[in-house]
């Protein structure tokens, strides 16, 4: 699922209930696709895309606070983006996050 970018500084995500833990989905900040996954009750947003071979990273394995690259099995930390296997070496760009009155959004940059 794709969510559009609203032009308020903010780009709505879903009703925080509506996405269970494990839970991934896809919205577009100013252009980027981003992927936005629940874990361990907190929401991480990351440039859907590995910088290793620009294949996108939904879908991708979640585990011990890491998103893997279905690909080439990259993965990358939720919380800073940083590249934390090979084959990639760049980290993946991060966005913040805000829940508000149950609701989860992506702050553009």
């Amino acid at each position: 699922m794709t969510v559009f970018a609203e032009h308020s500084g903010r780009v709505h995500v879903g009703a925080a209930d509506a996405l269970p833990d494990g839970s991934q989905t896809e919205v577009l900040v100013d252009g980027v696709h981003v992927v936005v996954v629940r874990y361990e009750g907190e929401f991480y947003a990351l440039r859907n895309n590995c910088t290793h071979k620009d294949f996108p990273l939904l879908g991708g394995d979640v585990s011990m606070g890491r998103i893997t690259c279905a690909k080439h099995g990259a993965k990358f930390e939720l919380a800073t983006g940083k590249a934390k296997t090979l084959p990639a070496v760049k980290a993946v760009k991060i966005y913040k996050t805000l829940v508000e009155d149950g609701e989860v959004y992506v702050l553009e940059l």
